[in-house]
């Protein structure tokens, strides 16, 4: 069971830099509240393959690269 999402991007006014600053922010904190909830990586990476089935090593990519997003992004 997939969901297909659908993004709309409105051409004539952008998200500011502000708003995607803040979801950055949002995302990676989440991400990091995750990894202290006490659910182990292991069992993230078999839920998410269970209702993606993403290969196993592009999950475990993507959770690394949630934790460091602000680090990336946001000064």
């Amino acid at each position: 069971m997939k969901n297909n999402i659908k993004i709309i991007k409105n051409e004539e006014k952008p998200e500011s830099t502000e708003i995607l600053a803040e979801a950055v922010i949002r995302i990676g904190d989440n991400m990091e509240k995750l990894q202290k909830s006490g659910l182990n990586r292991r069992a993230v990476i078999a839920l998410v393959y269970d209702y993606t089935k993403i290969p196993k090593r592009d999950i475990e990519t993507v959770i690394d690269s949630l934790a460091k997003l602000k680090g990336w992004y946001c000064r």
